[in-house]
């Protein structure tokens, strides 16, 4: 979002590592390939002003992957815990913490097509603004 601000065409790339087996390192290799083949579609076909792309990606070889779906943006459920701490001079703190969120598995979102094998890639913009409540809240009466 920070190179949208700037004026520059955003991508933000996430690789499902939390579903690797236990006890295997990391491999972005695949994750790699994938970022290198939306990164040269977006500098040949360029993006919209204000738009980022969230790309998400499933932790599978290129060859298992199932496509690519353009999505929109699924819902994440969080179950996050608020923890007070004491800080070594007796001062309170508080850690957030919690378990690692879930989506959603719906159709046509980022969640859904990672959840079947797919990279997802999401467009967004900054403007989180709800044009429609907007309208209807300006009709309210504030007194």
């Amino acid at each position: 979002m920070e190179a949208v601000i700037a004026g520059v065409p955003g991508i933000a790339f996430s690789l499902a590592s939390q579903d690797k087996p236990l006890g295997v390192s990391t491999d972005y290799g695949p994750a790699g390939q994938i970022a290198a083949l939306v990164a040269k579609k977006v500098l040949e076909e360029g993006l919209a002003e204000g738009v980022v792309l969230n790309v998400n990606i499933p932790y599978l070889s290129v060859e298992a992957m199932k496509g690519i779906f353009v999505t929109r943006q699924g819902l994440r459920v969080y179950r996050d815990a608020l923890d007070r701490r004491v800080d070594p001079r007796g001062r309170p703190y508080y850690w957030i913490g919690g378990e690692a969120p879930t989506g959603v598995n719906e159709e046509g979102t980022d969640v859904g097509a990672l959840a079947a094998g797919y990279v997802s890639v999401t467009p967004l913009q900054l403007d989180l603004t709800h044009y429609k409540a907007m309208e209807m809240l300006t009709n309210w009466e504030w007194k």
